[in-house]
């Protein structure tokens, strides 16, 4: 049985009597004419050219599947991921380097589908439904290509993953495109660079960076109305959250006079927790009930000061100072 590298060999020695052939056929052609040198010769060159590279193209496909060991990719692999809102954002990419090229307007032209990375086009993919530059993207995995330009790229979600490069892409599978302005860095980075930027629990930057070149892509998500209707739905089972659901609404500026009526009632299921008493009077104070805040603060400094938790001593002491008792 041949092995991969036998049958290289045998490929090899087909493309040896093809160029042959090519050579010979050239010259009977051309018998009353000076042939002159293949280095010269723009059919030789061409040829040759389509030649070397089936030749490099099957001689590494070969060694790649002969080899016994792993070898590193020229442009290695990352993925990255980020918890966002209730659910999390990743990306699997691979990472070219510069090395000394022009990129974009160069090695990548301007208007042509690029692949946004290297090797298999990049993965992006959602765990929840996340709004991307203001249009809705359902959750799932989708490559990211992209197609730059000098003053204006349009990115582009398509629902084909495990795509090689771009040679196969489809607009048909596109499920989003937009536009978006590339900003000019102030820095050069070398290797292409995918990364979250500016997270905040419902909102986040995902970047794009290479060679004097950045793209911001917004990403958002809703997660405070999700929340509170999870909230609401918890609150008609037995065991009713108070004290996570007013410490999230006092967080969030939501429903405060129910939060406060929910942590007065986590209180009185635990009336000698500190934290309890602490959040009790953040929520009296923003409501603005002062004298109930300090009361509530008192109770709380007294309890963490006798469990020696210097947090809680400095948080309670914070609030009776906002609420004018000191």
């Amino acid at each position: 049985m041949l092995t991969q590298l036998d049958a290289f060999a045998l490929q090899l020695y087909c493309c040896y009597l093809a160029l042959l052939k090519i050579k010979n056929n050239f010259i009977v052609k051309n018998a009353d004419h000076h042939f002159p040198k293949t280095a010269n010769n723009p059919t030789m060159k061409t040829t040759l050219l389509c030649l070397l590279t089936f030749i490099t193209f099957h001689f590494y496909d070969a060694l790649a599947q002969e080899l016994p060991f792993k070898i590193p990719a020229a442009s290695l692999g990352q993925r990255i991921e980020q918890d966002f809102g209730l659910g999390t954002v990743s990306v699997k990419y691979y990472r070219p380097n510069t090395k000394g090229r022009k990129i974009f307007n160069g090695m990548e032209p301007y208007g042509i589908v690029w692949r946004t990375g290297a090797n298999n086009a990049t993965v992006v993919t959602l765990t929840d439904s996340v709004q991307v530059e203001g249009n809705t993207l359902a959750p799932g995995s989708y490559s990211l290509f992209s197609i730059p330009g000098a003053d204006e790229w349009t990115i582009i979600f398509n629902k084909t993953i495990n795509q090689w490069g771009a040679y196969a892409y489809d607009q048909k599978q596109d499920v989003l495109r937009f536009k978006v302005k590339p900003t000019k860095l102030t820095s050069k980075v070398e290797t292409l660079t995918i990364q979250f930027a500016d997270v905040k629990q419902d909102d986040c930057l995902l970047q794009i960076l290479w060679e004097n070149t950045g793209i911001n892509i917004h990403l958002k998500t809703d997660v405070d109305n999700r929340i509170m209707a999870n909230i609401q739905e918890a609150m008609k089972g037995e065991k009713k959250p108070y004290y996570m659901s007013a410490v999230w609404c006092y967080n969030h500026n939501r429903n405060l006079a129910q939060a406060l009526t929910w942590m007065q009632e986590a209180d009185k299921t635990n009336p000698t927790a500190y934290n309890i008493k602490y959040w009790l009077a953040r929520l009296q104070l923003k409501t603005g009930d002062k004298k109930s805040a300090i009361v509530s603060a008192n109770e709380g400094l007294k309890l963490a000061s006798a469990e020696n938790n210097a947090e809680y001593i400095r948080m309670n002491k914070e609030v009776l100072h906002d609420a004018g008792a000191n």
